[in-house]
Order: structure tokens, then sequence, then C-alpha cells
């Protein structure tokens, strides 16, 4: 088979294939060649696995109120701000003292705290990614094996509300809608595990043999892209190559699951907006719709990986009937004499951790194993900023949830004396079972897990 290409290749280009006899088609990504000079145009007998997951909230937490300070390690205290988690804290682990240096490099308010914790860099611009998060380099070390390499949510209702990414030109999408979100977990790909009756969709064994009937024409259109187009046509077709494995799995019946039990639907009607502010009952009854179903999803193995965004980094969050948001508010709302903070802030901040403790409690609530789900869970959370009035992003507030199959002590309150944020994260990889031996680079660089919380 064999593929001439212009100089110029056109907007609408697409790969041509044939599978049996018959002619396929599959579009190609937006190239830069595409764009204009400035861009704009187990019951198997199996070991459970251990499931690792993000959850992000924005304007970190009133400092002197959310966790009580120490000076060593020891049992995390929870105060006021973060009463709701006094539930859970047996499955916490709470880092404090732990900083983002920039290295020279401007701290870009809302940003440089959550993409320096997270890709181990920090930005040289607003809205740089430097390099990829690390729940990605997690999912391609232990995403396979379920439909699903990773899944992204977020209760804001804008897919852009997301905190994973490749790099800066490529960020993950995000659901914002219950109903679509079940429909892509449990619609009629599903294949329920419990179930005895069990036979491949033939429409799956057409996608999978469309997706391989490529290849040729691929190897000919690499040589024909500058180094930029080759990099992005390379991870499209690692994300096709991703989705052929998905599919191959729909292709064979799962294991039996007692943890597995198909939600209900949401209803139609189920909050679906995308609004410049949200209303904070829509944002909270939004994240627990969402969270219901992302814990079947995970339970019922359709994924390992998964990132949940409860308010954004900007906080456009609002009370009913009023305009300032909860960003606005960390700015310009008086601090209160007697109490010592922004009340209306700090109830903002409250409402995230009562998020939190619901999405705790959600996970906790399925037996799994002689265990919980939360118990075969690592997850990392954090905010961008510690404080959110003055942008800071040493001490941002980073925690860990879940006992990731006993991997991990928990309950416990690590002090990191000003040591790179990045060591949580680069912790985490190494709890999931990546051999790596640093991350981050410049001063966010690290070779040194938290060992205080290894088992």
């Amino acid at each position: 088979m064999s593929l001439l290409i212009k100089r110029q290749i056109a907007r609408r280009s697409i790969l041509r294939g044939m599978l049996g006899g018959g002619a396929l088609t599959v579009a190609l990504p937006l190239f830069d060649c595409f764009l204009d000079d400035h861009g704009e145009a187990l019951a198997s007998g199996a070991p459970i696995p251990v499931r690792f997951g993000t959850w992000y909230w924005g304007m970190g937490h009133t400092p002197g109120y959310a966790v009580k300070e120490r000076t060593s390690v020891g049992p995390v205290e929870f105060l006021e701000e973060c009463k709701p988690l006094n539930a859970h804290r047996d499955y916490i682990n709470y880092f404090g003292g732990f900083n983002t240096p920039l290295d020279g490099r401007s701290n870009y308010p809302h940003e440089s705290g959550w993409i320096g914790s997270r890709s181990g860099a920090v930005p040289s611009r607003s809205g740089e990614i430097p390099a990829p998060t690390f729940d990605l380099l997690i999912a391609d070390a232990v995403g396979g094996g379920t439909r699903f390499r990773n899944i992204d949510l977020t209760s804001m209702g804008n897919p852009r509300e997301t905190y994973t990414a490749r790099n800066t030109f490529s960020r993950a999408a995000a659901e914002t809608s219950p109903v679509a979100f079940y429909a892509r977990m449990f619609g009629p790909e599903f294949a329920d595990p419990n179930k005895g009756d069990f036979k491949p969709d033939p429409r799956v064994m057409v996608r999978k043999s469309v997706l391989s009937g490529i290849q040729d024409e691929s190897q000919q259109l690499i040589k024909s892209l500058g180094a930029v187009d080759q990099q992005r046509l390379d991870e499209y077709f690692t994300s096709i190559r991703q989705l052929e494995g998905q599919l191959a799995l729909q292709l064979e019946k799962p294991p039996a699951n007692d943890a597995c039990r198909v939600p209900p639907a949401p209803p139609e009607n189920a909050v679906e907006r995308q609004a410049f502010a949200v209303e904070i009952d829509t944002v909270m009854a939004t994240h627990k719709i969402l969270t219901d179903i992302l814990v079947m999803a995970v339970a019922c193995n359709q994924t390992r990986v998964f990132n949940m965004v409860y308010n954004d980094n900007f906080s456009r969050v609002r009370r009913k009937g009023e305009t300032y948001t909860h960003h606005v508010l960390t700015h310009e709302e008086q601090a209160d004499p007697k109490l010592g903070y922004q009340p209306t802030a700090f109830w903002f901040n409250c409402k995230s951790m009562e998020a939190c403790a619901t999405f705790l409690e959600s996970f906790k609530n399925v037996r799994e194993g002689a265990g919980t789900l939360l118990d075969n869970m690592l997850m990392f959370a954090n905010s961008e900023t510690s404080f959110a009035r003055i942008h800071s992003v040493d001490n941002i507030p980073v925690m860990t949830f879940g006992k990731a199959g006993g991997r991990i002590k928990t309950g416990l309150h690590v002090v990191g004396n000003g040591d790179p944020v990045t060591r949580v994260g680069f912790t985490c990889m190494r709890v999931m079972g990546m051999p790596i031996e640093s991350w981050g680079v410049n001063s966010l660089r690290t070779t040194k897990p938290i060992s205080e919380i290894l088992v």
C-alpha cells in the first residue's frame, strides 16, 4: 500500500486502509501544519489491584483553621475547616511544609502551584504545562487491562477544568455530564462480570479491525511531518493502540466481581450546565452524582486511574443569588476582626472539605475483598495555593487517601521542612510500582520517597 503526500497536507486529510475488501478511513488530529503561524486556526484468584486517583479543589485552606500545625511527623489533627474529614482520618495522610520552588520564574496565580506539584516542573509562562502530570505516567504503567486507561471528571460544567495533561497542547477534556458519564461506563458496551450470558458484540469486533487497518499508511504519513507534528502523531497513534486494547477486552468475558454492582442511572434532569460562575449547590450535587458513578466504574474494573475536580483553580462557584465568586471573595472580603479570617471565603473552603468527605465516604461504603474499595485505593489530593489571598505556592495542602492495598501507613501528618512538594507525587509513583529513581526538574527534582508512610 502506498500513499502520495503533497508538500502541504490538507486540513481534512484522513488515513485510508482496507478491511475485508472494503475501504476504511480514520481522521487525523489537529497538526501544527494545519494552523497559521500563531496556532489560532477477582474472583479469578488474582490479587485485588490498587487503583490510583486524584482529587482537586481550588483556593487551598484558611491558614490556622484547617489542620493543626506540627513540627515533626505524628497523627493528623483536623481543625474546624476540615472537620468533615475526621470521620476518615484513618485513611488520610496530610503533607505540610512542602514547598514549590520557582527557580526565579514568576508565580502565575492559581497555575504554578498545581502544575509544579503534578508535573514536577513550574511553567515559564501562563498556561504552560512543561511536563506530563504524574497521574498519566501512572496510567501508562497500570492502566492497561481496563476499558479506560484513565477517566477525567469535573463538577464545574466545563470540560477544560481538569488538571491532567501530557503537555501544554495535550490537556485532557473532562466528563461533565452525569448522564453521559453513566452511558459511557454502563451503557450497551459494558459487560457485567456477574452475568453468565456473555456474548461479544460484533460491532466491537469491527471497530477493532478498523483501527488496525491504517498501520501501513501511518508509517508513510509520519515521514512527511515536522518534529512537533511527529510527536503529536505518535501520541495520537498511542491513543489508538490503547483503544484497540480496550476493545480487545470487550471481546472477553470479564471475571466475576462481587464488588461490582451496576448503579441506577442518574435522572435525565441531572444538573448539566456550563457557566462562568456556578452555584455551589449545583457543583456539590454534580460532584456527588459523578462520584457515585465513578465508584462503581472503579469497582467494576472499567478503569484503574481517574481524576476528579471538585472546583476549579479560580473557584468560580458562588452562592445562589449572589454575584461574588469564591475566588473574588478570597481577595475582596475583609477578615472578621473577631474570627481572624474571611468568613464567607472560609465557608466555601468548608464546603470543599465537606465534598471531599462525601467523596471518601462513597469509596469506603463499597465492600471489596476483606476490606473496602478505599482500602485498595491510593488517591492524591491537592490545591494550587496554601493561602488564596496572596497566591502562596509554599506549604500547599496535599493529602493522600486510601491504604493502597496495605502498602502505606495512614492517619499521619508528615512535615516537609521545606522539601519540594514533588516528593509526594514521587512517593505515589513508587507505591504504584513504578521503577523510577527520580522525578522533577531543577529544584523540584527529588530522589527521596516519603519513608514515613511506607510499609
